[in-house]
């Protein structure tokens, strides 16, 4: 019965991750990182922000975001035992069931030093790119569990190959430079707390779009080859495609976002597709590979199912 669950508990868990950096970036923007003033309780001797005539409302987002953490960490829990568990498959399929709850319990140490720092940004920054990482491992564990467990046989060319790592490689700096452009920028932390990566913000988003431009070429290339390599209807059409859809929106939002003068209704949405497109990238060298079909019989009793090759 608790195999049926897994899949579901998968597809809860690359969600939440999305979220969290939603509610995040919630926390960031609305000057509230430092609404709760320690960590693990919000004050001291009060693990919940009381309501009084003073309150604010940034340690409510603050505990906000940490409430979501917690239910992150009972999905990531019900992933650990899911996956673990089920016999049938690889170990290194298990392994990789176990890294949801390890990037959680990171992630809520990381969260502490935010605040005992005073939300430096090169910490409030790494505590962004190891959500991304853990979204982009999430996304993996989704589509290999659908995967069998036998040795990945390539259905790409060998140009395809190429430019697929490529791409992947690209996506880093896409990432790691977002993040320097917010830490330098007016949204790098607490409202209080000025603290900023000493660069020029206008100089460093140059740099970022230029990694974003490089990004985009190597993913119409890839398309194109996608497009004349793979069969009408094919896994690897349908997630190049969703990714191309996602780059294309989140490039829009980012120059809006610059143009208006970052408002943080934009920056955040700007987080969230960040968070969406790099779980779409992820998914891409999956797409282009097989390796055979899930064995059913093992999990409730059914047939084997069965797959027809993708061929070039």
């Amino acid at each position: 019965m608790a195999r049926r669950w897994t899949r579901p508990a998968l597809i809860a868990n690359l969600v939440a991750q999305i979220v969290i950096v939603g509610t995040g970036g919630a926390v960031r923007l609305t000057g509230s990182g430092l609404g709760c003033s320690t960590w693990p309780m919000c004050e001291p001797g009060e693990f919940t922000p009381r309501l009084h005539d003073a309150s604010t409302i940034h340690p409510f987002i603050e505990f906000g975001n940490r409430t979501l953490t917690g239910v992150l960490g009972v999905i990531a829990v019900a992933v650990a035992v899911m996956v673990w568990t089920n016999r049938s498959r690889s170990l290194s399929y298990r392994l990789l069931g176990l890294t949801p709850l390890l990037g959680v319990i990171l992630q809520a140490v990381i969260g502490g030093i935010t605040v005992h720092v005073d939300l430096h940004p090169a910490i409030v920054g790494g505590h962004l790119l190891i959500s991304m990482a853990l979204i982009a491992v999430s996304a993996v564990l989704l589509d290999r569990s659908a995967e069998g467990d036998g040795p990945p046989v390539s259905l790409a060319t060998p140009a395809t190959r190429v430019v697929t790592w490529l791409l992947e490689i690209v996506l880093v700096p896409v990432l790691v430079l977002g993040v320097v452009v917010t830490g330098s920028g007016p949204h790098s932390g607490d409202s209080e707390v000025g603290y900023r990566f000493a660069f020029d913000p206008a100089y460093v988003t140059k740099f970022h779009a230029a990694a974003v431009w490089v990004f985009l070429v190597l993913l119409v290339v890839l398309t194109v080859l996608v497009w004349r390599t793979q069969p009408r209807g094919s896994k690897a059409r349908r997630v190049v495609a969703l990714l191309l859809v996602l780059t294309v929106v989140q490039g829009a939002i980012g120059y809006v976002q610059y143009f208006t003068g970052l408002p943080e209704l934009l920056v955040g949405l700007h987080m969230v597709a960040a968070a969406a497109l790099t779980a779409g990238a992820a998914r891409v060298p999956l797409a282009l590979r097989t390796r055979g079909p899930v064995d059913l019989g093992a999990h409730d009793g059914t047939q084997e199912r069965q797959h027809e090759p993708i061929t070039g």
